[in-house]
């Protein structure tokens, strides 16, 4: 049973998610406000966090930030009553998976969730679908199970997206990904018109772990199509 934390201080529409979400056989716990939202993600470790941007206390770009920070991986799908794009930017540029603007249809709902679970069951199955993979390659080290990454004797800090970019490109060297391909098998959704997220994500990756932003080794441009894996460093 999926376990969902809907962080929502409207409590009709709390009432209206959870009775659909129920249908789907979830567990569903609930915060009315974004300090009490927090502390339940960070003690329940949720499959799925409902997140609700205007909030009492706390708004949700700043619960999000800190959930990642924590470094707890749980999906986040944000809600919103804005329809500005500087919101759904930063939403998931900050770590959020998906948003809906409100006023949005059930069926779009459930559509948005279903979505987050079948890409986290893919990321489960295939990207990290062994247990013991430890990759290493040059001085940079993944381990897929234990969410490590080591440059030489240095650990590195990724977030949940940066750390699926790399494991993605990295089991599969040589193959270049176009932008669109990376949202729709990161983010699980077609993010239309949003591919400079993942620019900023490849960005923030190479940072962390290239010894050259100038001259990167591992996370290579392919000139209009999108990004490789360097397919000739020794593995």
């Amino acid at each position: 049973m999926k376990k969902v934390l809907i962080v929502e201080d409207d409590k009709e529409m709390v009432e209206l998610l959870e009775i659909h979400l129920r249908d789907l056989s979830c567990q569903i716990s609930k915060a009315y406000d974004g300090e009490d939202g927090l502390a339940k993600s960070l003690s329940e470790n949720p499959d799925l966090i409902i997140l609700d941007i205007m909030l009492p206390k706390m708004d949700g770009i700043e619960v999000c930030q800190k959930i990642r920070a924590n470094k707890i991986n749980s999906p986040i799908l944000m809600l919103t009553a804005k329809s500005e794009e500087i919101d759904k930017v930063l939403g998931l540029e900050i770590g959020a998976d998906d948003y809906l603007t409100k006023p949005f249809s059930v069926r779009e709902f459930i559509a948005r969730v279903k979505a987050i679970f079948r890409r986290t069951k893919m990321i489960k199955e295939s990207l990290i679908s062994d247990e013991n993979l430890v990759l290493t390659i040059g001085d940079l080290t993944v381990d897929v199970d234990k969410r490590k990454v080591m440059v030489g004797n240095d650990r590195i800090e990724l977030s949940p997206k940066e750390f699926e970019l790399l494991v993605l490109l990295a089991t599969n060297p040589g193959r270049s990904y176009n932008r669109s391909r990376l949202l729709n098998l990161i983010w699980g959704y077609d993010f239309e018109g949003y591919e400079h997220t993942v620019n900023s994500h490849i960005n923030r990756l190479r940072a962390k772990i290239e010894p050259d932003m100038a001259n990167p080794q591992y996370i290579l441009t392919t000139w209009g199509v999108g990004y490789k894996f360097n397919e000739e460093l020794d593995q």
